[in-house]
């Protein structure tokens, strides 16, 4: 019998476990044995898996997390764990890996099967909708939905005591959680990496939203949002916590101290990963899960799974990684609409 072996690997995400058990279903539907990797990478570099069927893998649909449990382990940094990983592959007797995760563990994922230590079939997570080559990678929903909750939680808290609240969401390089999630919770101000934003001029109209008679405000900033004038240093020294999240406090002081208006701020951070996927999630986690099984079917190796039109499909890896996907500007464009106004 042949044997798949399937990692969930980097930061987690809901709807992982839909994944897992996807492949685990499929898999041994078509005679395979699945082979489930333990924390990412270094599950191959520690030699640490163990066989998955369905009575492991039951119940865990609606699950946060990852039942394989994951890292951020780079082995790439150290070529006798890349040794590791190909012996220890060649060792299990794995015919071939799904590799589920970002943009990171898909281009270890890369390097592996490019230099012949792997063969590999890639799966695209990424709450932050980054990786291109599809449309739509399992756990953004999820975290739109948590972020969309928590702007409509803090609507009532902003309205009551008149106050500017700035709302930190998650998005290194992109800006898809807040912009997708300020349009759903009715932001004011949304601040993204794609585009510099010039507090002077968000003030501004934050001044005017409250002369017609608004008493508050929300804005929406991704953690990797650029500010006019300020370099990521600059902002570091301001906040002593700043890495990638930190910015809203940053962002608040600034607006506090231009308008004068009381604001606070508040950093969704890991909640948008955690807890229950949305039923989107699991239902396009499932699809990958068995796409990714039939493309190991098929020997479609160095593939990753994607979504294009609403179909399943599968892109090269190479392409997938190759650049970030950015925001949509005419959606961004939707949003501006709505801006302070």
């Amino acid at each position: 019998m042949k044997k798949i072996g399937i990692l969930t690997g980097g930061a987690d995400c809901p709807g992982l476990n839909s994944v897992i058990r996807a492949v685990v279903r499929k898999g041994m539907l078509e005679g395979y044995v699945v082979a489930g990797i333990k924390n990412g990478w270094e599950g191959l570099i520690e030699n640490d898996m163990k066989i998955l069927d369905p009575r492991m893998t039951s119940g865990i649909l609606d699950k946060g997390g990852t039942i394989l449990g994951t890292s951020r382990i780079d082995p790439l940094e150290d070529p006798n764990k890349v040794a590791a990983i190909g012996e220890n592959y060649k060792r299990s007797g794995i015919d071939a890996l799904i590799a589920v995760g970002g943009e990171k563990t898909l281009t270890i994922a890369q390097y592996l099967h490019e230099n012949g230590y792997i063969k590999v079939v890639g799966v695209p997570k990424s709450i932050d909708n980054a990786l291109s080559g599809t449309e739509y990678a399992f756990g953004f929903d999820t975290a739109v939905n948590i972020a969309t909750e928590c702007i409509d939680r803090l609507h009532t808290t902003a309205e009551s005591h008149h106050r500017i609240i700035v709302i930190e969401v998650m998005g290194q390089h992109t800006g898809w959680i807040a912009l997708e999630s300020g349009i759903a919770g009715g932001a004011d101000v949304i601040l993204i990496p794609e585009i510099e934003s010039d507090l002077d001029a968000v003030c501004l109209d934050l001044n005017a939203r409250h002369r017609r008679g608004k008493t508050f405000s929300i804005v929406v900033v991704a953690e990797g949002a650029r500010i006019k004038g300020f370099s990521p240093q600059e902002i570091a020294k301001r906040i002593s916590h700043y890495r990638f999240g930190g910015i809203g406090e940053f962002v608040a002081e600034e607006i506090e101290k231009k308008t004068g208006y009381e604001t606070r701020v508040s950093v969704l951070g890991h909640i948008q990963r955690g807890g229950a996927p949305t039923a989107y999630d699991r239902i396009i986690g499932t699809q990958f899960g068995i796409k990714a099984v039939d493309l190991v079917k098929e020997q479609r190796f160095g593939q990753m799974v994607s979504l294009k039109n609403n179909k399943l499909g599968s892109v090269d890896i190479e392409k997938a990684i190759k650049k970030r996907k950015t925001i949509d500007m005419d959606l961004f464009e939707i949003a501006s609409v709505f801006f302070a106004h």
